[in-house]
């Protein structure tokens, strides 16, 4: 079976070069490593690192790197992982993913149970997350659940399963809720999985991503192009955007330093606006 991971990344060429070389700790080694970025600062310091990685230069775009790299990577791939840049995972992480497959040709995707996410809350420095997994023992055993989509910063997808499935470049620049559009179609060919033995954790760095404005208006524009999709389970889409509306709106008042919620709730209403004129397109954000 062979396993080969793709990391998309802009701007952060840093962590990446430290989350690439991490790579070299895993119990079975991937059998390649693609990095999907936009210009060469983007990767600078990776070729210092213990694995060598394979670099693509494109457009900006999560969804439009991440169908780079399948593309590269069709018919030299059995088991695609994708990991953000900011994800550690476990070095039992590949082994894992390849008894897992290996295992039950039913399954077509696969995500991580985080023992930690800082999306949620502080982002949790790369020091801490290394050290913590370091500490972590896998169990022996542990049943996996059906999930009805993958959470993106860790999913591993079966190539043979994907057959003129890519992610959704009408989702631009950070791509927002692009896991879930991709992963709900592939849960129509197979199973995807989830399980306490495949884990890792999200440090949920700030750098690089959307800024506010732009983020708010996707938070709207882009739930609203899934479910026209049908690709977005009605009451997750609601709740999501019920959510987001509500937290942006209170937290304004007393924003967090580290998140631009003014800026994320004038997005979210400039997405109203054009969703009540019928002019509502997730692309707007790449003139914003």
């Amino acid at each position: 079976m062979r396993i080969h991971v793709v990391f998309a990344t802009v701007g952060r060429a840093e962590l990446l070069a430290r989350t690439v070389d991490r790579m070299a700790d895993q119990s079975r080694p991937p059998d390649g490593i693609v990095v999907s970025a936009t210009r060469p600062d983007d990767v600078r310091g990776i070729e210092q690192g213990r694995v060598r990685a394979e670099v693509l230069f494109g457009e900006k775009g999560l969804c439009r790197q991440r169908n780079r790299a399948l593309r590269l990577l069709a018919g030299r791939s059995d088991i695609v992982v994708f990991f953000d840049d900011d994800f550690v995972p476990h070095n039992d992480y590949l082994a894992v993913i390849e008894e897992t497959f290996a295992a039950d040709a039913g399954i077509v995707g696969a995500t991580g149970e985080l023992l930690a996410d800082g999306i949620h809350g502080d982002e949790i420095p790369f020091e801490a997350a290394a050290a913590r997994l370091d500490a972590h023992v896998v169990p022996s055993a542990a049943s996996i659940r059906r999930r009805e989509a993958l959470y993106g910063c860790n999913m591993a997808v079966r190539l043979s399963a994907t057959e003129g499935l890519w992610f959704d470049e009408a989702l631009p620049l950070y791509g927002w809720q692009e896991d879930i559009d991709y992963t709900y179609q592939l849960s129509r060919r197979g199973r995807l999985v989830a399980g306490e033995r495949l884990t890792g954790i999200h440090l949920g760095t700030r750098s690089a991503r959307s800024p506010g404005k732009r983020l708010g208006y996707s938070q709207v524009a882009n739930l609203v192009h899934l479910w026209r999709k049908g690709t977005m389970q009605p009451k997750l889409g609601q709740r999501l955007l019920a959510q987001n509306l509500a937290s942006n709106a209170v937290r304004s008042l007393f924003p967090e330093p580290h998140i631009d919620r003014r800026g994320r709730l004038l997005g979210n209403l400039i997405a109203i606006g054009d969703w009540v004129t019928g002019r509502i397109d997730p692309r707007r954000v790449e003139t914003m």
